[in-house]
């Protein structure tokens, strides 16, 4: 697997971000980004799996291992979205049947 420079330009644009935006929601300096995009640096792994996740792909899209970018995880910190951590925790604990009627209500939402 090698990072592909070109999807995460494909990610950046889906997002409807320009390359400053990106480099900023990934707090990194906006020539370090372009060079990851330009493919002039190949980032970690750790910064790889970081992308992914802020961006909302998978590693293995960022990689080539995938053709399809959906993740096969989301992260949710408590810090940036406090009210869907505790449903998730919560869900986490809860029985069978209460999870299987908050399942219901949410497909019926949607």
């Amino acid at each position: 697997m090698e990072f592909m420079p070109e999807r995460l330009e494909a990610s950046r644009k889906k997002l409807g971000l320009n390359k400053a935006e990106a480099a900023k929601l990934l707090n990194m300096s906006a020539m370090g980004y372009g060079r990851y995009e330009r493919g002039e640096r190949t980032p970690s792994y750790q910064i790889i799996q970081f992308i992914a996740e802020k961006f909302g792909v998978s590693y293995e899209y960022l990689t080539g291992a995938k053709k399809t970018p959906a993740p096969d995880r989301v992260v949710i910190t408590k810090k940036e979205d406090p009210e869907l951590f505790t449903l998730v925790k919560a869900l986490q604990s809860c029985d069978e049947k209460v999870f299987n009627k908050v399942v219901a209500y949410y497909n019926k939402l949607v």
